[in-house]
């Protein structure tokens, strides 16, 4: 069963920061873009970070630019996002997803994707 499993959500002060991982199992995910989105109360769920399947470009939300960062470990079959100077806009429960095709770079469009995690918490407090 090909499933993503997200981690390292919670809760953290304004300006804090956390580390999100997203372990992929069932197959390997190294040849395709990845990305993470995430959805805060009440809204739908936004583009935040994308990775080509090389892991050579990245791309970033312009409320997240700057203090994000995206990165994948093909050996761990792993995606991360380094999330830095958190801000209490940022809560929401954040996604990774997994693209469709391989050898993609990836877009801010989420049927672009087709594989989805469940999903893990962040919340920031002022």
């Amino acid at each position: 069963q090909v499933q993503l499993v997200e981690s390292g959500g919670g809760l953290v002060q304004a300006g804090g920061s956390l580390r999100l991982s997203c372990a992929a199992s069932g197959r390997t995910f190294r040849n395709y873009a990845m990305a993470w989105f995430r959805q805060a109360p009440g809204k739908e769920r936004d583009f935040a970070a994308v990775i080509n399947w090389s892991g050579t470009s990245t791309r970033y939300a312009d409320s997240v630019k700057g203090r994000f960062t995206i990165s994948k470990d093909n050996a761990k079959n792993t995606v991360y996002l380094q999330m830095n100077s958190l801000k209490p806009e940022d809560t929401a429960v954040y996604y990774c997803a997994a693209a469709r095709s391989p050898y993609t770079s990836g877009s801010n469009s989420q049927s672009e994707y087709n594989i989805w995690g469940q999903g893990t918490q962040v919340t920031v407090s002022s």
